[in-house]
């Protein structure tokens, strides 16, 4: 494969370039010194630098033509990775003025994991040295590479002991368990201008995110910057510590704490050629995972799909085949106005389907209003401890994890409160901050439940060091949903975690209750105050529903009474 800047070639030098593209050189050099002749030979009668990718076996996989000053890299998604952690590649290319490695070669090393990075010095089209570098498995006096000293061509033996020897140090870093095979491997990255702490809250909510979505966590980076790069979203030195860390841990995910916008999902992974996926997407996939009823499937599936098709690229040369088949008329679809074609029919689709359930749903409502049952509503923060109460309060079998999103479908049950008062309590989804915009609007037919409710009882895990930041976004949420206006109990759950002062100061500054969710002796104060809320809404409710009889005219038809 020959790639660059071939334009204005002669059909003789192509020629040349196919023949270097044929050749193949001893595993155990790094390039051979017929072929570092060839390379520079070519390069002088261009006047453009010439390279090669080398694979471990020596062969040829690509010839690249730059310009004067610089080479360009193809795409390396296509070549087979070797099995290790480096891309199982080394680049040898020329310097026209006898340079040295350039920042642009060492940033190529590091980024795309090659095996080394060799830069042929010549004169007068002759090669005279070797000058290379290899990756690092921790940092030499703050570099990520290793400079090699200067060599002959054809006398630098080994390279394949070498680069075995090389991989076992990045393995022994942190060798892959048995156990956790199959598992994503992360590194996550927080990109912020909030404070130090507030970062730190946000990145330990975003780590708790990927323990539920299954993800291995291998390390954490927080930085803090005014202004973020459009771009990269970090710096690319900063990127380039990560691109290090990734190699030596054996990640194969980068997961952002900001949500990215399509272009820089793009850079980044054109840059570190690792999966990259942003907070969003991550809460997306523990939905998906974790959606149970035909309606949360239907809702998950909307928000991934609106996820997604802003995203969809060009980039894959695959999408831009046409597709017109045979009696087509015109030159038909591209493979991408296609996809988007299918992703906004299939959008239609679901948009029926939930409106289907948005009705069922309102006739369950219905035949519970026409039971005079009042509704409460469990609603707070996710990993709040809302189905474990629910658990205990009527004696069922929710599954309560302790992961964020553990319930994603509502469940109701009847409780019974002393004095035979008889009431529906619902647990819903967990709130969670910046949960995304589609996902809220996909919901949207699961939080109506919460329009029903008598009374909310909001559970608040007070054994959270954030709980007063939890409750901010559990109201500001509320108010969004125009759920405000209900009646809301506040109910402080897990005080088994943490010392009673602590509830006690909670207790003062919240109107509220106390209590541990998997102790039915502490409820005792919640179903009084539940209680009350109940029988005070109805009162009102009843009020309310005498004022309309008293104002109904003698006059009135009967049929309108019906």
């Amino acid at each position: 494969m020959i790639t660059g800047n071939t334009s204005g070639l002669k059909t003789a030098q192509l020629k040349g370039l196919e023949r270097i593209a044929g050749r193949r050189v001893s595993p155990d050099l790094v390039v051979s010194p017929e072929l570092a002749k060839e390379l520079c030979a070519v390069a002088f009668e261009l006047g453009r630098q010439v390279g090669v990718l080398l694979s471990r076996s020596g062969q040829v996989e690509a010839v690249m033509v730059g310009d004067h000053k610089t080479i360009m890299i193809p795409a390396l998604k296509q070549f087979k990775a070797s099995g290790g952690r480096l891309k199982g590649l080394r680049c040898v290319h020329t310097h026209l003025a006898g340079e040295d490695l350039s920042e642009d070669d060492l940033m190529d090393l590091l980024f795309l994991r090659l095996d080394m990075m060799t830069v042929v010095k010549m004169e007068q089209g002759n090669a005279t040295r070797l000058y290379s570098a290899h990756l690092a498995p921790q940092p030499v006096q703050g570099r990520n590479w290793i400079l090699l000293p200067p060599e002959i061509p054809g006398r630098q033996g080994h390279f394949r002991e070498f680069i075995a020897g090389l991989e076992d140090e990045f393995a022994r870093a942190r060798p892959v368990r048995e156990i956790d095979a199959g598992r994503d491997r992360a590194i996550l990255v927080s990109v912020t201008p909030l404070s130090k702490a507030r970062a730190q809250e946000s990145m330990d909510e975003l780590v708790e995110l990927a323990r539920s979505a299954e993800v291995i966590v291998l390390d954490t980076v927080v930085q803090r910057r005014e202004k973020i790069n459009p771009r990269l979203i970090l710096g690319k030195g900063k990127l380039g510590e990560i691109m290090l860390t990734a190699l030596k841990l054996n990640a194969n995910l980068l997961i952002f704490d900001q949500e990215l916008n399509p272009s820089q999902v793009r850079s980044i992974t054109d840059h570190t050629e690792q999966r990259v996926i942003d907070r969003t997407q991550l809460i997306l996939d523990i939905f998906a995972r974790r959606a149970l009823s035909r309606e949360g499937k239907l809702q998950i599936e909307m928000a991934q799909l609106k996820y997604m098709l802003p995203r969809l690229t060009t980039r894959d040369d695959a999408l831009s085949r046409l597709t017109g088949g045979i009696g087509g008329r015109g030159p038909g679809e591209t493979r991408l106005e296609v996809d988007r074609r299918r992703i906004n029919d299939r959008l239609s689709k679901l948009a029926k389907k939930l409106k289907e359930v948005s009705r069922e749903r309102e006739q369950r409502r219905s035949r519970r209003r026409k039971k005079d049952l009042p509704v409460l509503s469990l609603v707070g923060y996710t990993n709040a401890g809302k189905s474990t109460l629910l658990n205990t309060l009527t004696k069922s079998a929710i599954v309560a994890e302790d992961k964020l999103f553990a319930t994603l479908d509502p469940t109701s049950r009847r409780l019974r409160f002393p004095e035979d008062v008889e009431v529906i309590i619902t647990d819903t989804v967990g709130f969670i901050r910046h949960l995304p915009e589609e996902l809220l609007k996909a919901f949207k037919a699961t939080l109506e439940e919460l329009h029903e409710a008598d009374v909310l009882v909001h559970v608040i895990d007070v054994s959270n060091p954030r709980c007063s930041d939890h409750i901010q976004v559990v109201e500001e949420l509320l108010r969004e949903l125009e759920l405000d206006d209900l009646p809301c109990l506040k109910v402080f759950n897990k005080i088994d975690l943490v010392a009673p002062e602590v509830v006690a100061e909670q207790l003062r500054l919240h109107e509220a209750v106390a209590l541990s969710a998997r102790d039915a002796a502490t409820f005792g104060s919640f179903l009084d105050r539940a209680r009350s809320l109940v029988l005070k809404k109805w009162q009102k409710r009843g009020e309310h529903a005498q004022s309309e009889i008293q104002e109904i005219s003698p006059d009135t038809p009967a049929s309108l009474l019906i």
